[in-house]
């Protein structure tokens, strides 16, 4: 009868075959519980680990594969699978993911596990290491999980694997249904096809079979774990395997117990297996799981075993029987051996590497030692061993060796005789002959330590368990014992070795390989090791694979009655690494992705949500404090249009020329009075503005008083003065020019305006971020900047132009650091605000402006000229705001050079509303004032538009009201309402779409 196997899935998630956009993750995720209560444990252990998975797609909506192993202290084992299948699927709400697809597991003597790391560092050594300056010399850096050992506790261990582009297939085989492997099976497809049948594999990798023959980069993987009555069929199962796939790779461990009258429970599950989850489990036989596709398995083996006495040859093995069992016995026998004085030698001297652990790249350079040191102490090794040069049967030698070991050596030789054999053929040309030194290069191990079954008391011979070994005449080998500190130094040495490969791999593509990160990490001890090995510290192996692999996510294993595997798996390799059983010893087995996929680490992944609300909550805090000053500010400016009890027909006064008629605030009327906390008035009586300009002017003229009374004009003015002297500050850059040369080709220049409020539509925009927007301005190439800093119509401050140059300044050198040029310029801010006295503009030289606006309607002649003058001689230019001909008069006879632009506002100072139709600046760019202002101010000085631009249409079209303002002869337009109308993604593309 065929052995029972379940098979899988070839298309996971219905994504098998690697996409282009395919970029999901290859995940391993560990949970652990120590919950006294089977249930409450798995359901721990698995929400745990699924926490620690990338997020569920639709491309990944199910678990790949389930690693469980449980402590056998647990009753009622049968309730492991049935009970993660529905953690998982009730978990889905959750987590996403909604199946389980396969899942392999048994229970154990011990469990190990991990947690994801809170944000402990790795050291490169071990937690059990002993080091003076571990603390010093070490680098750290963070673990991605905390690794958990459980040894005869009640504990469970719950991997989660995602597995894109794997093929799987779980299977158990019975040890009636093992096929009998005789040595004779011929390698014909027939043959290995009946194999695989028999052994429950006969659909695993049939259709790549069927497309070519087996590859090295797509080899099968086998991960089994055979019950412990198993054994007896082991070794015909292991060597069948490699039969029918000579290129396949195997790993695993025997389940255990912590109790001999407990029995050991083993699992293995398919979604698609009949039975479902009751039929998963296992007293008896092997369960597997078999792996091809984009997954690579590193592994090797620890066999914490060291070396005393010198090294020796076989001269005489066992004799041929009479029968195929005594044959067998005498293949595996050692009737005598011989002191190899060469390899004795060459052994010593390199023995100085074991007392002083593995090599350290910057340890200082060893004495050279004189020769004739050097033939003395060869000498008295000879002496030592001058006995041993004579043949003699193993127990002769080894109970002399004894008489020169320690008091525990010597009691673990009484109670096992461990002989290790040479591997590879004997040949040591090019390799290191320590065994310690070889580990840590890389090189594997020079010798496969054996336990002896049986000695000839008569003869003196050993015998190796039968089948386990062929003993040749002249191989050499070596007398071991079990020794805890040999097997940390083993163990480091092994992680030094591996990670040498790993960068060699990464860094030179030696073999062709290009190392992607580990993703999962399995340790499998015997259940001999562990704490009773490593003087009763928990978790050395498991902390030893957290320092030397600290990205990996997944740590998990279990302690059982042997491990499985060659014994330096893909590490070193070579002849003679055939899979086989190995006793007292770890095996630790590294995932990693084939194909470039991400990276998923948890911890990152947390940290990155961390970040994300943190900074979610910044910015809502953030905006809160915007949106504060936003309506500060707008509380804070003036409304002067007329109240309902007064007449709303009464026009504003005009002068004969049809200019409005402004007071400068009267001398008589009073103004409120702030002390402390208590706000008073003088007034003797009150003045009603008859426009909302002269309101304005009131208003700014109070504020100037006000800030006189905390510095004086004079504190101010040397402020100033040692402002321009200082190297240090910053100095006005030059405003005109950058715009000049925007349109020097013909383009209409777009000059955008940043502003908070409009004193007749109110706010521009629902969050007015200064900094932000000057950013984006910046950004998508603005040649200047208008920034509004009047707080009593328009919201603004002076402090508003300390930030725009500041963020223009800012997001200069970002574009310049991203696009790799140093052609980005700041854009020159312009301030724009009501200036009627020198002491503002002051303050805005010492705020950052680069040029200022003067509203001409405001100004009386002399004062214009006045301010022009003081503006020049402090380094800001000018821009004259105008809004009927009259005005344009005024700036026409200024001394040419005092402004830098002049700027035709469809504003109407009367109520500050707009002209909506766009006519009076059109009108006022056809006339004939315009003409004599090019004449006396020439023609290099830029006319502008401002106010409706990009809103206001002609015929429908707001484009052809800019290319009509185009063909009257402005230069550009400021626009202010028309760039916050639109939304933030798109400004780019409006400013070039106005730019005729």
């Amino acid at each position: 009868m065929a052995a029972a196997a379940t098979t899988s899935n070839d298309d996971a998630n219905d994504s098998t075959t690697t996409t282009t956009n395919d970029n999901r993750p290859q995940a391993f995720a560990t949970g652990y519980s120590t919950n006294p209560i089977l249930t409450m444990a798995i359901e721990e252990a698995t929400t745990s680990a699924l926490s620690s998975l990338p997020p569920a797609t639709n491309l990944q909506y199910e678990i790949d594969l389930a690693i469980v192993m449980a402590s056998s202290l647990y009753d009622e084992p049968s309730k492991v699978v049935p009970t993660v299948i529905k953690v998982v699927e009730a978990s889905s709400g959750l987590y996403g993911y909604g199946a389980v697809r396969h899942l392999v597991g048994g229970t154990a003597g011990g469990v190990i596990g991990s947690r994801c790391s809170s944000g402990a560092s790795s050291s490169k050594k071990s937690s059990g290491a002993s080091s003076d300056d571990d603390d010093e010399s070490s680098a750290t850096q963070q673990r991605e999980c905390q690794p958990i050992e459980a040894e005869a506790t009640p504990a469970i261990s719950v991997t989660l694997a995602l597995l894109p582009d794997v093929e799987l297939q779980t299977f158990h085989i019975d040890g009636k249904d093992v096929p009998e492997y005789d040595g004779e099976m011929t390698r014909s497809k027939y043959a290995v096809k009946e194999w695989k049948e028999n052994a429950g594999l006969g659909g695993f990798g049939a259709a790549a079979d069927d497309e070519k023959k087996e590859e090295d980069d797509d080899e099968p993987v086998f991960m089994v774990i055979p019950s412990p009555a198993f054994q007896k069929d082991l070794d015909d199962f292991l060597q069948g395997l490699q039969f029918a796939f000579p290129n396949g790779q195997t790993f695993g461990g025997i389940a255990s117990t912590v109790s001999s009258l407990s029995r050991a429970r083993i699992f293995a599950y398919s979604a698609n297996q009949n039975g479902g989850a009751a039929s998963s489990i296992h007293g008896d036989g092997c369960v597997g799981l078999a792996l091809r596709g984009d997954i690579r398995v590193d592994t090797m083996i620890a066999q914490g075993a060291k070396p005393v006495g010198g090294v020796y040859r076989v001269v005489a093995a066992g004799k041929a029987g009479t029968t195929a069992k005594e044959d067998e016995v005498s293949r595996s026998t050692i009737g005598a051996i011989v002191l190899d004085e060469a390899a004795t030698i060459e052994g010593e001297e390199a023995a100085e590497f074991e007392g002083g652990g593995v090599e350290d790249d910057d340890q200082e350079e060893e004495e050279v030692v004189p020769e004739d040191e050097k033939e003395a102490k060869r000498a008295k090794l000879l002496a030592d061993y001058a006995k041993a040069r004579i043949p003699k049967p193993p127990l002769a030698e080894a109970n002399f060796i004894m008489k020169v070991l320690s008091d525990d050596d010597q009691a673990f030789m009484r109670r096992a005789l461990l002989i290790g054999l040479e591997r590879g053929g004997g040949s040591m040309v090019g390799r290191t002959p320590n065994e310690l030194a070889r580990l840590a290069k890389g090189e594997g191990h020079r010798f496969t330590v054996r336990q002896v079954a049986s000695a000839g008391m008569k003869d003196g011979s050993v015998t190796f368990p039968l089948g386990s070994v062929d003993v040749r005449v002249g191989a050499r080998c070596r007398f071991f014992v079990r020794d805890g500190d040999f097997a940390k130094k083993e163990v480091e040495a092994l992680w030094t070795g591996y990670k040498k490969k790993e960068l060699e791999g990464t860094l030179m593509g030696i073999g062709g390989q290009d190392m992607n990160p580990p993703t999962g990490c399995l340790v499998l001890p015997t259940l001999d090791r562990g704490a009773k090995l490593f003087g009763g510290k928990d978790g050395y192996e498991s902390g030893m694979v957290s320092d030397f692999l600290p990205s990996v996510p997944s740590i998990s294993g279990f302690f059982g009655n042997g491990v499985l595997g060659s014994l330096d798996g893909t590490v070193a390799g070579g002849a003679d690494n055939n899979s086989m059983l190995h006793g007292s010893s770890s095996q630790y087995v590294v995932f990693r992705s084939k194909t470039k996929r991400p990276f998923y680490s948890p911890q990152k992944a947390k940290a990155d949500a961390a970040k994300a609300a943190a900074l979610k909550a910044q910015e809502e805090s953030d905006e809160e404090q915007i949106s504060a000053e936003d309506e500060k500010r707008t509380l804070m400016t003036k409304n002067f249009g007329s109240d309902d009890d007064d007449d709303t027909d009464k026009a504003a006064p005009r002068s004969d020329n049809g200019e409005l008629i402004v007071r400068r605030r009267e001398i008589h009327s009073g103004r409120l009075m702030s002390v402390s906390t208590v706000e008073w008035s003088v007034a003797e009586k009150i003045a009603t503005p008859t426009s909302v300009l002269e309101g304005y002017m009131w208003e700014k003229e109070t504020q100037v008083d006000r800030l006189r009374e905390r510095i004086s004009l004079a504190l101010l003015l040397t402020q100033t003065k040692m402002a321009m002297e200082d190297p240090t500050k910053p100095k006005p850059r030059d405003w005109i020019g950058p715009v000049k040369q925007a349109g020097a080709e013909g383009k209409f220049v777009i000059i955008p305006e940043c502003k908070r409020v409009e004193p007749v539509s109110g706010s521009l925009r629902k969050r007015y971020d200064l900094p932000k927007l000057v950013k984006q301005l910046t950004a998508v190439g603005a040649p200047a900047l208008s920034v509004n800093s009047d707080g009593v119509l328009f919201g603004g401050s002076v402090e508003d132009i300390t930030k725009a140059r500041e963020a223009s300044s800012a997001a200069a050198v970002a574009e310049s650091i991203d696009s790799g040029t140093d052609g980005v310029v700041a854009p020159p801010v312009l301030a724009s605000d009501l200036l009627l006295y020198p002491y503002q503009l002051y303050k805005l030289r010492l705020a950052g402006a680069d040029a200022v606006t003067l509203v001409v309607g405001a100004l009386e002649s002399k004062d214009l000229i006045y301010l022009t003058k003081i503006a020049k001689t402090i380094q800001l230019q000018v821009v004259a705001s105008v809004t009927s001909e009259v005005q344009i008069e005024m700036v026409s006879k200024l001394n040419p050079g005092s402004i830098s632009a002049l700027v035709i506002s469809n504003r109407e100072l009367e109520t500050f509303d707009f002209d909506h139709s766009g006519e009076q600046a059109l009108s006022l760019l056809k006339s004939e004032v315009i003409a004599s202002f090019r004449e006396n101010h020439g023609e290099d000085v830029p006319v502008f538009v401002e106010g409706r631009v990009g809103i206001a249409e002609l015929d429908g079209d707001n484009v052809a009201y800019i290319q009509a303002l185009k063909e009257a002869g402005a230069f550009g337009a400021i626009v202010g309402g028309g760039v916050a109308a639109v939304p933030d993604d798109n400004v780019a593309d409006i400013i070039d779409s106005w730019s005729l």
